[in-house]
């Protein structure tokens, strides 16, 4: 079916069918080959409705003020863990909010064909810079020596050991891909899988739970406040990353086979124990009224939650959330105005309200 347009003396011709071929083209993976970004028509109207949340989520830093944190910082009233807790919060997350950017750019968003795909990947890596610009921000308030951060990062085992995890994943896919194999189709989903579902899906979680804590107690509400922001993102990002994963599954069917998904379980599996280990390391004595073990008994439950999503089995079924009230703690829909004493939105006026408690 032709269209024809006469403007003037000149006539155009649209061949319709000629454009529903190019959208029928549309794949996760393997799509069509193309430098426009023709978004419309919407094939995956999920990444778009998640570009819209997460760009009326946005935030900056430097609004959040940062007064009452650099006088607990600077005071006597903190104990020595929880100021440790904060060092290994910035200390990890300084770096590990770019590796995932980094990898969303140079491995996921260079492998998928779909321009809306493309679009909602290119606002996750957006929001990874916001967040590493946060703990910028954190840091010089407090006045920490950001030597001391990079000397964290790279000194302590745990951490080394979580950053390998995934950093060595990531490396071996920056090379030519034949993604009509099954074996690199795999490869690319478990990628998917390790930095969605395991990295920020999970590894992630004992620190937020940590800061939290402390913030719930009136201590770093600065800190606490934008880590609240960081993890409403993170639930965003964790669904752009199963959606994306079932897609291209539902796609390549080829790849879903029952030795994959036992890869992916073991691989769930490791990423709880090197969490294990490292939240013992930010927690080795009992602090702001919890100890490492309810934490690691949260990362068993967020880590089931994360399987279940993606239509795997959970490692330890029925296990509970010790920690109920941090679904609660992201309900940030209304925030306090520090300066008018005022309820205001935070969000634009078209945002959604808050995190589902589901992602807690």
């Amino acid at each position: 079916m032709e269209k024809t347009y006469t403007i003037g003396n000149k006539t155009f011709v649209l061949d319709q069918a000629k454009a529903e071929e190019a959208f029928a083209a549309k794949r996760v993976i393997n799509g069509r080959d193309t430098m426009f970004f023709n978004i419309l028509p919407l094939k995956y109207q999920w990444a778009y409705d998640l570009y819209k949340t997460m760009k009326s989520n946005h935030w900056e830093p430097e609004d959040i003020p940062m007064q009452r944190d650099v006088e607990q910082w600077r005071g006597s009233e903190l104990a020595d863990v929880e100021r440790w807790i904060i060092k290994m919060a910035i200390g990890y997350f300084s770096a590990a909010e770019g590796i995932v950017g980094d990898n969303i750019i140079h491995v996921v968003r260079e492998l998928v064909t779909a321009p809306e795909l493309k679009l909602v990947l290119g606002r996750h890596a957006h929001e990874e810079n916001i967040h590493a610009d946060s703990l910028v921000y954190m840091i010089s308030s407090l006045g920490i020596n950001p030597h001391e951060c990079e000397a964290m990062f790279e000194d302590i085992p745990t951490i080394d050991r979580k950053t390998e995890f995934v950093v060595s994943n990531s490396r071996a896919l920056r090379r030519d891909m034949d993604l009509t194999q099954t074996a690199d189709k795999q490869a690319l989903a478990k990628n998917i899988f390790l930095f969605g579902q395991c990295m920020e899906g999970t590894q992630f979680y004992g620190l937020f739970g940590m800061v939290l804590s402390l913030y719930r107690q009136n201590k770093f509400p600065g800190i606490g406040q934008m880590f609240r922001y960081t993890l409403r993102d993170e639930s965003n990002h964790i669904d752009v990353f199963r959606n994306l994963l079932m897609d291209m599954v539902e796609e390549n069917p080829d790849i879903w086979t029952a030795e994959f998904r036992a890869e992916l379980t073991d691989l769930m599996r490791q990423a709880i124990e090197l969490e294990k280990d490292f939240i013992r390391d930010c927690l080795p004595v009992n602090a702001v009224g919890l100890g490492a073990d309810a934490f690691c008994q949260y990362i068993e439950y967020i880590a089931d939650r994360r399987l279940e999503g993606v239509g795997l089995k959970a490692l330890n079924p029925g296990i509970s959330n010790p920690f109920p009230w941090l679904a609660e703690m992201m309900d940030i829909k209304k925030e306090q105005n520090f300066f008018e004493g005022r309820v205001t939105e935070y969000q634009k006026a078209s945002a959604l309200g808050s995190v589902d408690d589901d992602e807690l």
